[in-house]
């Protein structure tokens, strides 16, 4: 059955890549994504791995057809497969030889209502920026130097 999604309610979306060296990933992360699914926190629309052998063939495997499949059944169950078979190439193809990667979408779905509301006032989002983590790193390291003098 296909997944029906309201598009007033959906919260933004986001696509990340987690890269795994030496091809090792062994789905001791699910415990963790499932938390942040199972707490409303995010919804996982899509979930698939990519990987490159040490003799560069690249691979790309839904999560559901994966050796760690068991590990990511309760959060698989809605997805939207926003990610093509063109992009997992893609990712794949990037990676360094003998590494691996998780690819995850997700609905930042903590913001749904706050979203709705805003667009029932009238409002949109007009820009959204993920702040890198050096960037905090940094602000934290300043704020901690000014703290001691």
């Amino acid at each position: 059955m296909a997944l029906i999604v309201d598009p007033d309610a959906i919260g933004p979306v986001d696509v990340a890549q987690f890269v795994f060296e030496g091809n090792q990933f062994n789905g001791d992360v699910a415990p963790a994504l499932a938390q942040l699914h199972d707490s409303g926190t995010v919804r996982i629309i899509d979930l698939a791995f990519v990987t490159k052998d040490a003799d560069g063939a690249t691979a790309s495997i839904e999560v559901e057809d994966a050796d760690v499949a068991d590990a990511f059944t309760l959060i698989t169950g809605d997805q939207l497969d926003l990610l093509s078979d063109a992009d997992l190439e893609f990712m794949a193809n990037e990676l360094e030889p003998n590494t691996s990667a998780l690819v995850v979408v997700w609905e930042n779905s903590w913001t749904s209502r706050f979203l709705a509301a805003v667009r029932g006032s009238g409002g949109q989002l007009v820009a959204m920026e993920r702040i890198p983590r050096a960037t905090v790193l940094d602000a934290i390291a300043a704020l901690a130097a000014e703290n001691e003098e």
